[in-house]
């Protein structure tokens, strides 16, 4: 028996540390690390020892004979990795790992004094940086976010039906609560503290503020009511408390995506899906609502480009083709997508649409009331948002066409990509939506570190971020050994005091065990992981309360 590793990788490699006998790839010193899906295992070199499952941040690894319903096309794909590929050869050691000469990158001197390093944004790149300079040096790290509750992306930009993934965030909360860690929820860089400020009081600063805009289309109409965003969909139905209830109607029997990445296959699946799947998740209550008072019966997603050339990962397309009560079809209207599917070889994306329906739809029809699908639809671009007073239909072109196709419509999602955001004392290239780095070192920024989305743009999940905060902790621990970090001249009780008068509603770490709690008890009551707190007011007042409770 050999294990398998399924759907929900995280690819942070946690799992290739501990596997003795070297059959998970790629590995982070081989050249495919970063560029696969996902992790594979070697099904000819798995001793079928289990450490790999044990590790695993987010439940990912099963043994192979012990995979059921949609998990057991897996098996196959992890092999699939290496019929055309030899895994580098082990050589003769008690645990059969090749083993390289050791290697201390991410270290101080023992008698170097402990840095004091802020970390700026609580999402995983954040705390990637936060657990590595936890880990290999004796550094104080303040951790820093604008929101009164930690997590970022993974509570906010996971999908509620995924919470294997949402693992990942309980395995680097940990930290949270870690001797030499102070929180400082609520705190908003450029509002209440200054880039300057924040460096005068640390030896050096890592900033993790992601990519939080959203590229848009340029089309006209775009701005009519019923054209939103996937970053608004997305932090509608995970709660974000500064997207309101009512910034998304769930309302249309129709539905254009634009986009055909993991995250326009988020919001098509949350949105057609059975609401009662959903409450067992830790949905927004307001989106739950909605979703039971109007479902989504049809979702259309556009691709510029044919089957071969989709942006969502293999993993999340066979997790569509398993929806109970949905049905996945595609549009077969444009002769190349057909072509595209029949002739790609085995491993291909366009072949794992072999064995899906085909159908050239009828745009002007309404969808049956009794039938829920998601429609792909590539070699399709939009040129237009219909509609007076809102979207009513969405115009869309075949690729290099001059014919276009009008598909009745209540709802335009655009779901295209993520942009940087430009930070008051950083520099910041609009090119790339980024802030101009060396290894992380900010541009003529000394003290200065960037990781995650703003330092290399909105590419690779969460496990990406495992590689990219450790080049940029080893590019300031080199700084450090090196004597370019300037002294800060601000003490931590200077720097308390300085948030404590600026910001309204800071949130420490007893404040977040508190939000915690509170949530899991909501849950608790609603037969549900954890209700969370939709909006600031609520997530402060539960910081409160619970903690005046605790000194108690």
């Amino acid at each position: 028996m050999t294990y398998a590793i399924t759907q929900t990788c995280c690819n942070d490699a946690t799992c290739v540390a501990v596997c003795p006998v070297n059959c998970i790839h790629p590995t982070p010193e081989e050249p495919d690390f970063g560029t696969t899906e996902m992790l594979y295992i070697d099904p000819k070199s798995c001793i079928d020892c289990g450490a790999c499952a044990d590790a695993c941040p987010v439940d990912a690894i099963f043994p192979a004979d012990r995979l059921t319903g949609r998990l057991r096309e897996y098996e196959a794909i992890n092999a699939q990795y290496f019929a055309d590929r030899t895994p580098p050869p082990a050589k003769a050691s008690p645990t059969f790992h090749t083993w390289g000469e050791p290697a201390f990158r991410r270290s101080l001197p023992s008698d170097f004094a402990p840095l004091r390093i802020a970390v700026v944004g609580t999402g995983p790149a954040g705390m990637y940086a936060a657990e590595d300079l936890l880990l290999h040096t004796n550094a104080e790290v303040t951790l820093i976010d604008r929101l009164p509750v930690a997590g970022g992306l993974i509570r906010y930009g996971v999908a509620p039906d995924h919470p294997a993934t949402k693992g990942a965030g309980e395995t680097l909360a940990r930290f949270h609560a870690h001797p030499r860690v102070k929180l400082r929820l609520g705190v908003e860089i450029g509002r209440d503290v200054t880039v300057e400020e924040l460096a005068a009081h640390h030896d050096a600063v890592i900033y993790a503020v992601g990519a939080p805009a959203d590229r848009r289309l340029g089309i006209p109409g775009e701005d009519l009511p019923g054209s939103v965003s996937a970053t608004s969909v997305v932090s509608w139905y995970n709660a974000h408390p500064e997207t309101g209830p009512d910034a998304v109607d769930p309302s249309a029997g129709r539905v254009v995506v634009v986009g055909n990445g993991n995250v326009a296959l988020d919001v098509a699946r949350v949105l057609v899906m059975d609401p009662g799947s959903l409450a067992a998740t830790d949905i927004a209550d307001h989106a739950l609502a909605a979703l039971r008072g109007t479902r989504v019966r049809e979702v259309v997603l556009l691709g510029r480009r044919g089957p071969g050339h989709a942006a969502y990962t293999s993993s999340e397309l066979l997790a569509l083709k398993h929806l109970p009560g949905v049905e996945l079809l595609v549009d077969d209207r444009d002769p190349r997508t057909g072509e595209a599917i029949d002739t790609a070889a085995p491993g291909d994306k366009a072949a794992l649409l072999r064995d899906v329906p085909r159908e050239t739809v009828d745009w002007t029809r309404e969808p049956a009331p009794d039938r829920h699908r998601i429609v792909l639809r590539f070699h399709s671009a939009p040129v237009e948002a219909v509609g007076t007073e809102r979207v009513r239909a969405v115009r869309v072109t075949e690729d290099g066409s001059p014919t276009a196709t009008e598909i009745e419509a209540g709802l335009l999602v655009r779901a295209i990509g993520y942009r940087g955001v430009r930070l008051a004392g950083l520099p910041f290239d609009e090119a790339t939506g980024t802030v101009p780095h060396e290894a992380g070192r900010v541009s003529g920024l000394p003290g200065g570190y960037v990781v995650g989305w703003i330092k290399r743009g909105p590419t690779g999940g969460i496990g990406a971020n495992r590689a990219c905060a450790e080049e940029t902790v080893g590019t300031l621990l080199a700084d450090a050994v090196a004597g370019a970090l300037p002294s800060p001249a601000g003490t931590p009780q200077a720097f308390r005091k300085l948030v404590r008068s600026r910001s309204t509603g800071l949130v420490d770490a007893r404040g977040l065990a508190a939000i915690d709690r509170a949530e899991r008890a909501r849950g608790r009551d609603a037969g549900r992981p954890r209700v969370k707190l939709a909006t600031v007011p609520e997530l402060v007042a539960a910081a409160r309360a619970g903690r005046w409770r605790h000194l108690v």
